[in-house]
C-alpha cells in the first residue's frame, strides 16, 4: 500500500469516526453473538463492558476538566432556560400518564420522557469542542442536569408506578451513586494534577483529539449495548415503533430549542449539545431501575439519532475546513 492510499484511508477514517464507530459497534454485537463458543464468555463481556465504559468516561471528563478551570464554571441564563425546558417537558409527560394509567400506549409517553430528562452526555463535551462551542459551559450545564436528575426523576416516578419498597431518598441516592464517581471524582482529581503535577497536565492536555478517538470506542460500546437492549426487547413491534418514534421527536425538539435558544445568548452550538446529545446508557439503566423496562430501549434508539446527527455535524465542520 502507498503512502498515498494510506493516507487518503486515515483521512476518510477521522472525517467519519463516528459513524465508523457507530457500524462497528453494531457490527460487534452482532458478531459475537452469532460465534456458538463465545455462549459461555457472555457474563464475562457484560462485566468487562460495564467497567470499560465508565473508565473511558472518566478519562474524557478528566481530559476535558485539565483544559478548564474552576473559574470558567459559570452558571449562565441559559442554564435556567435549559433546564426549565427538560423538567417542564418530563413533568407534563409525567402528568399525561396520571391521567390515563391504564393506557397501553403509556409506555411511547414514558419513553419520550426518558429521553427529555435524560441529562447531557459526560462525552459531549468532546464534540461541542470539536465544534467550535464553549465546553466549560456545557460541563457546567451537564453537572446542573445531573443533580436535577437525581431529584426530579424519584419524586415523579412514584406517581406513575407507585411502591412502597423504596423511598424518595434511596432513589436520589441511587441515582446520585451513578452520578458522582462520573462527575465529580474527575473533576477532583483534575484540580489535584493541574495544582501538582503541571508537566502531566500538559501532556496530557497536548496529545491532539485524546478525548475525541477515546469517545470513539466508547461511542461503540454503546452501540454494542443499545443494540443488545433493542434485540432483547420483548416489546411487541408496534409498541418500538412508537418508542422510536418518540426518541427521535425528542432527539430533534432538544437540539432545534436548544439551537434557537442558544443564538439568543450567542452560543447556539453549546446549548443545542447541552440539551440533545444524552447519556443514553444512564438512560437504558433509568428505564429499567425506575421506569417500564420497556422504556429502557428508548435510550437505545435515542443514541442512534443523536449520534447521526454528531456525525452530520462533525462532517459538515470537516468540509469547512477543507475549503477554506
Amino acid at each position: 500500500m502507498t503512502n498515498n492510499a494510506l493516507q487518503r484511508i486515515l483521512q476518510f477514517m477521522r472525517k467519519w469516526t463516528l459513524p465508523i464507530a457507530m457500524l462497528m459497534g453494531a457490527a460487534m454485537y452482532f458478531l459475537y453473538t452469532s460465534i456458538p463458543c463465545l455462549d459461555s464468555t457472555h457474563a464475562f463481556a457484560n462485566k468487562a463492558i460495564s467497567l470499560i465504559q465508565p473508565t473511558l468516561l472518566f478519562t474524557m471528563l478528566l481530559i476535558t476538566f485539565l483544559k478548564i478551570t474552576p473559574s470558567q464554571l459559570r452558571l449562565q441564563r441559559w442554564h435556567l432556560w435549559g433546564l426549565l425546558l427538560q423538567l417542564g417537558v418530563f413533568g407534563a409527560c409525567a402528568f399525561v400518564i396520571t391521567l390515563m394509567p391504564d393506557s397501553n400506549w403509556n409506555v411511547v409517553i414514558e419513553g419520550g420522557m426518558l429521553c427529555m430528562i435524560c441529562p447531557t452526555a459526560t462525552a459531549a463535551a468532546v464534540v461541542t469542542g470539536k465544534l467550535g462551542g464553549n465546553q466549560a459551559a456545557l460541563t457546567t450545564y451537564t453537572i446542573l442536569i445531573n443533580l436535577c436528575v437525581a431529584v426530579s426523576v424519584p419524586a415523579v416516578v412514584p406517581l406513575l408506578h407507585p411502591s412502597t419498597d423504596v423511598t424518595f431518598l434511596t432513589d436520589a441516592a441511587l441515582i446520585l451513586s451513578k452520578v458522582f464517581p462520573l462527575l465529580f471524582c474527575p473533576f477532583i482529581l483534575a484540580i489535584f494534577i493541574r495544582r501538582y503535577a503541571p508537566r502531566l497536565t500538559q501532556r496530557i492536555t497536548g496529545i491532539k483529539d485524546l478525548a475525541f478517538y477515546l469517545w470513539a470506542i466508547a461511542l461503540a460500546l454503546a452501540i454494542a449495548v443499545t443494540v443488545r437492549s433493542i434485540v432483547h426487547s420483548d416489546c411487541p413491534w408496534q409498541y418500538q415503533l412508537g418508542i422510536a418514534g418518540s426518541s427521535a421527536l425528542a432527539c430533534v425538539l432538544q437540539f432545534a430549542i436548544g439551537r434557537w435558544m442558544g443564538r439568543k445568548y450567542g452560543e447556539p452550538i453549546t446549548v443545542a449539545q447541552s440539551l440533545g446529545q444524552k447519556n443514553t446508557v444512564f438512560a437504558i439503566w433509568m428505564g429499567y431501575t425506575f421506569l417500564n423496562p420497556v422504556t429502557s430501549i428508548a435510550g437505545g434508539f435515542y443514541s442512534v439519532w443523536h449520534n447521526v446527527y454528531n456525525s452530520y455535524q462533525l462532517a459538515q465542520v470537516q468540509k469547512k475546513k477543507q475549503n477554506t
